[in-house]
């Protein structure tokens, strides 16, 4: 056996012993904690996910112009109900984080009514905006709900 070995092979036992201690004393005998699935940090996409999906389903209605899940943005195209073609709404939903929260949601919503053969712009109320905001916050709890569940 030449020194080289006779040196190496110590080593490599007491590297061996230190990670194994190393492990045995970060699992202390205990179970390991088992993920919460369904929380709000769980994401592929840079916002809370039930958020997103909630929204998606919200705006569903109207065609899209632009969904960025990094920067949590849904933009939708106007949108006139056929049954009253003489108005028209575009939505802007935004995620503002990863946690599921009321604060981490903002609706914008911009309405237009037609006059004389053209879109006039006319306000929103505010209820409305609430309404569809409190749409996306119940759909989103359910999700999270039923992935716990």
């Amino acid at each position: 056996m030449s020194a080289f070995a006779t040196i190496r092979r110590p080593a490599t036992l007491a590297v061996a012993i230190a990670a194994t201690v190393g492990l045995v004393a970060c699992g202390g005998g205990r179970e390991r904690p088992q993920a919460d699935l369904a929380a709000a940090q769980v994401t592929t996409i840079g916002v809370n996910s039930y958020l997103w999906r909630a929204a998606l389903d919200a705006v569903s209605f109207a065609p899209l112009l632009q969904a960025d899940s990094n920067g949590g943005v849904i933009v939708t195209d106007w949108y006139a109900n056929p049954s009253n073609p003489a108005e028209r709404v575009k939505i802007t939903v935004t995620i503002l984080d990863s946690n599921l929260r009321a604060d981490a949601l903002r609706v914008a919503a911009s309405r237009q009514v037609s006059q004389g053969g053209g879109w006039v712009d006319a306000p929103v109320q505010a209820a409305t905006v609430q309404k569809l905001e409190d749409i996306i916050l119940t759909k989103a709890r359910e999700l999270r709900r039923d992935a716990v569940g």
